[in-house]
C-alpha cells in the first residue's frame, strides 16, 4: 500500500540584522505568508514571533530589527 504524501511547506530564507549591530542568516519564513501587495513585509512579523518565542525560552528580551532581506540577494 502507497503512502499518503506528506504536505510540503515552502520556505524562504532571511537575513536579519538587529539594532545592535549583530545579523542572523537564513531565518525561515513560511513562503505563503509572502507576496501579495505587502511583499515581503509579513517576514518581518513572522521573524518577529520567532525572536519572542525563543527570547521566552532564553530569558533574554528580544532585539529590535533593523532590516531584513532574502538571503543570496
Amino acid at each position: 500500500m502507497a503512502k499518503k504524501p506528506t504536505p510540503r511547506s515552502e520556505f524562504v530564507m532571511f537575513d536579519v540584522v538587529y539594532e545592535d549591530g549583530s545579523q542572523r542568516s537564513n531565518r525561515k519564513v513560511d513562503a505563503s505568508l509572502l507576496g501579495g501587495l505587502d511583499g515581503d513585509e509579513p517576514a518581518r512579523q513572522a521573524i518577529m514571533e520567532q525572536d519572542r518565542a525563543i527570547s521566552e525560552k532564553s530569558g533574554l528580551p528580544p532585539l529590535q530589527i533593523k532590516s531584513i532581506k532574502r538571503s543570496g540577494k
